[in-house]
């Protein structure tokens, strides 16, 4: 986590990425601090562009220059990224999030069919009871000095039931794809642990679409091969399987460090806590300030240039790889104001690029907004007294360059309300 006077190749500031994620939000900073356009050096040695004001990235992600297709990475075509390179299971995917024009348009468009709006608010009386059964069941996970893991046994369960009952996830899969699912945002992982994961992920999906191939349901893996048989060139074998890939994994880990992140900031916040006990249901506002304020992904790959492109005055060479730094850009001065840093949940302009923004914004998005909302709400008004059984500076962060929260989140319950 270094940062160099400037990159050989560009002759801008370069800043080596930590990809154990010990600091994202110093991190964040660091990259505001060295100007609105800098390259990253990420594992090994590999470099990247990354643009640090709201503005600047919110207008970038929209020019048609821009390219999500690793296709379009002119090292990785000339075979100077390496098959074993790290981060190689988040580039050389097969689905909408790296598609482009029409064939972007073809593979969302199949999802959107299936995950509709009115398919998400009827998972509301779901989510409730998956919420309603942990509530219950936190007390009994409690240590002797009654400190509880809130990340372990509330916030990561809820999205990953929400999301295996929407793919119709076997129970008997479900262990597995938790494992799984847990190293996909790692950006510590030695190469060889990573291959074996992503094959292990793609494994098992690949049963999944076999067995709702063969005994159909009321969930979206069945929707989506009912679409594909319906339009047999519509989706691939290989397309289906990284659709799944990248909704459960995207759908998991964004609701899981966002309700997280939202417990942490209150309980070290207890002035904003107080606003969410008043007459108006500020819950929602607390979902977007924190997705603001500690967005859960901190960092997001790729994009490509596809001609060169002149951002603030710098020119990023067509065929360079740059990545979106949500967590610089939701605290950037410029568009909040001098108060950027602060936590207020009654900030007018709470406006954000967590769940991107234009074509590739995340269809996940109103899900992972339900599932937070109600999580959060339930669990302060089952538990007012809440306070952290840790210090927050000790807390142990997740090893990973994108995915921004921590590996525990151990608070005192209190006595439940009513």
């Amino acid at each position: 986590m270094t940062a160099d006077q400037a990159s050989p190749t560009s002759g801008v500031p370069v800043l080596e990425l930590d990809p154990h994620g010990r600091d994202h939000m110093g991190e964040a900073a660091r990259l505001r601090g060295l100007g609105p356009v800098v390259r990253v050096r990420l594992p090994g040695d590999v470099e990247a562009w990354s643009v640090t004001r709201h503005q600047l990235l919110n207008e970038l992600v929209m020019d048609p220059r821009i390219s999500k297709d690793w296709h379009n990475w002119g090292a990785m075509q000339r075979g100077e990224i390496p098959d074993d390179w790290p981060l190689i299971g988040m580039v050389k995917v097969t689905n909408m999030v790296t598609a482009d024009g029409a064939e972007h348009r073809r593979l969302r468009k199949l999802v959107s069919q299936t995950f509709t709006a009115r398919r998400v608010e009827e998972l509301r009386p779901t989510t409730s009871e998956i919420v309603e059964n942990l509530l219950q069941a936190l007390p009994s996970h409690a240590d002797p000095d009654g400190t509880v893991d809130l990340r372990k046994h509330f916030a990561y369960p809820v999205p990953m039931q929400v999301i295996s009952d929407l793919f119709g996830i076997p129970d008997h899969e479900r262990p597995e794809l938790r494992e799984a699912v847990d190293k996909i945002f790692r950006s510590d992982l030695s190469p060889e642990v990573v291959g074996a994961n992503q094959i292990a992920v793609y494994q098992l999906l690949a049963r999944v679409v076999e067995l709702r191939g063969k005994e159909r349901g009321d969930d979206l893996t069945s929707a989506l091969i009912s679409a594909r048989e319906a339009e047999p060139d519509a989706l691939t074998q290989e397309e289906l399987v990284g659709t799944l890939l990248v909704m459960l994994s995207a759908g998991h880990e964004t609701t899981l460090s966002l309700i997280v992140n939202a417990v942490r900031a209150l309980l070290t916040h207890p002035d904003q806590l107080a606003l969410t006990r008043g007459e108006e249901d500020m819950w929602p506002a607390v979902v977007e300030e924190t997705l603001r304020w500690e967005a859960p992904i901190g960092n997001f790959p790729f994009r490509y240039a596809t001609e060169d492109i002149e951002v603030a005055g710098v020119t990023i060479p067509a065929g360079d790889p740059i990545m979106a730094p949500y967590s610089a850009v939701g605290r950037d001065p410029q568009q909040h104001g001098p108060d950027a840093d602060s936590f207020d949940i009654s900030r007018e302009q709470a406006r954000h690029l967590s769940f991107g923004h234009g074509v590739h914004a995340c269809l996940g998005a109103p899900l992972a907004r339900l599932e937070a909302t109600i999580a959060l709400r339930e669990l302060f008004a089952r538990y007012p007294d809440m306070i952290l059984g840790a210090v927050p500076g000790t807390l142990e962060p997740v090893p990973s360059m994108f995915s921004n929260s921590v590996t525990t989140l151990p608070v005192r319950l209190g006595r439940p309300a009513g």
